[in-house]
């Protein structure tokens, strides 16, 4: 790997990472909040989907009009970054909850997607068949920066304000550091808007089932992240363990970001074994943990912490695979808007698991809402084990599928 590609990969990191941060900032910032104020779960499950929303809508136009392929990456990404930086400054000097927050949160969610994606389409030019690993690398980064809000939240009784304003700081540093990174040779820009290349998400039979695969997938993800924080936070208060939100926090945080180990890791394997071989065996993992850890609410610690760890390992070390399949099976001009067509189906559906879990908890308890999430991994093995018999799959990781 020659040294531009390493300082180009490792600045793109660094931005994610920083970046990403403000999108679960309302999730840790929750514990504070309810010291404040009462806040219902739908509420609470709000703060959360308005960023999703905001996503979907701005991978909605990003797709439609080849943004990510017409554009200069780097300055989407920069542009993006300060907007959502700004959005969570806000937050900071206003009511922590109301329409006003949750429009804030809706643009964040906008701007997310001129980072998310895009950071992708930014690794994906330098991939020399090494495309899983460095896009698990960016999904690491991803869920770092997702689990860093739960750190803070962890490490003292920190106030809400201080978690929006270390993310909106964050987020500046992110498009600071994005201006420094050089693209690589597999850049290919598209000239033109084409509503075609869309339709080829759904039409074309392999990347169909790629997408289907992702969208189990992304069924548990959002929802395990948005939710696991408030599950460990109820057993460990049932449990009257001293410092519980604490403790809860540190537990949250710590099966968040071991997915970084999961991603990089998944990475590694799938370029070497096949990516319809890791997203199939991370499913099979995480969709068990999905089922079982309800059931350990007030189990011993020594039980439900390793089941925790083990579920926040395994429900992102496939994510960057099916990104990955993707690139390798579009068209060199048309990846940065099928990534993120792909992503916007996914994080469109996270709406309705983040959403219904809620009421599925409500009505079968926590082990009825975290099965309910297992439905999506079982799906996934199936569309990926079917991709895995598609001619097309030779396409995928240098023909080992």
């Amino acid at each position: 790997m020659s040294d531009g590609k390493w300082r180009s990969l490792a600045l793109i990191l660094a931005a994610q990472v920083s970046a990403m941060s403000v999108w679960f900032s309302s999730s840790a910032a929750i514990a504070s909040i309810k010291q404040q104020q009462p806040i219902t779960s739908a509420e609470e499950a709000l703060l959360t989907s308005a960023v999703q929303i905001g996503f979907v809508v701005g991978t909605i136009v990003s797709a439609l009009f080849s943004l990510a392929d017409r554009y200069d990456p780097r300055r989407l990404f920069a542009g993006c970054a300060v907007t959502a930086a700004l959005a969570t400054l806000i937050l900071v000097v206003i009511s922590p909850t109301g329409m006003s927050v949750i429009l804030l949160r809706l643009v964040t969610g906008l701007c997310m997607a001129g980072v998310y994606p895009v950071g992708m389409r930014m690794a994906a030019t330098w991939a020399n068949r090494d495309l899983g690993l460095l896009i698990g690398l960016l999904v690491g980064a991803l869920t770092l920066g997702s689990a860093s809000p739960h750190l803070l939240a962890a490490t003292v009784e920190v106030q809400w304000q201080n978690i929006y304003l270390v993310a909106s700081g964050s987020a500046f540093l992110a498009a600071i550091l994005i201006c420094f990174v050089q693209l690589g040779p597999n850049i290919r820009r598209a000239t033109v808007v084409d509503f075609s290349k869309i339709a080829q998400s759904w039409r074309r039979a392999s990347l169909r089932k790629a997408n289907l695969g992702y969208l189990g997938h992304m069924w548990e993800l959002y929802a395990m992240w948005a939710w696991l924080t408030v599950f460990l936070h109820q057993s460990f208060a049932d449990r009257g363990l001293v410092s519980s939100n604490a403790k809860a926090a540190w537990l949250t945080f710590a099966a968040v970001a071991s997915g970084a180990i999961g991603s990089w890791l998944g990475g590694v394997l799938a370029d070497r074994y096949g990516r319809t071989f890791v997203t199939i065996a991370a499913m099979a993992a995480s969709g068990t943990c999905a089922a079982l850890v309800g059931w350990l609410y007030g189990a011993p610690l020594i039980v439900l912490v390793p089941v925790v760890i083990l579920w926040g390992v395994s429900v992102i070390a496939d994510s960057a695979q099916f990104s990955a399949t993707i690139a390798e099976l579009a068209e060199p001009s048309s990846v940065g808007t099928l990534l993120t067509a792909q992503t916007c189906a996914g994080f469109l559906l996270t709406l309705v698991s983040i959403q219904i879990l809620p009421v599925v908890q409500s009505a079968l308890g926590w082990p009825g809402a975290f099965m309910m999430l297992a439905i999506g991994p079982l799906i996934g093995c199936v569309a990926m084990w079917r991709l895995r018999q598609d001619p097309e799959a030779r396409l995928i990781s240098g023909g080992k599928r």
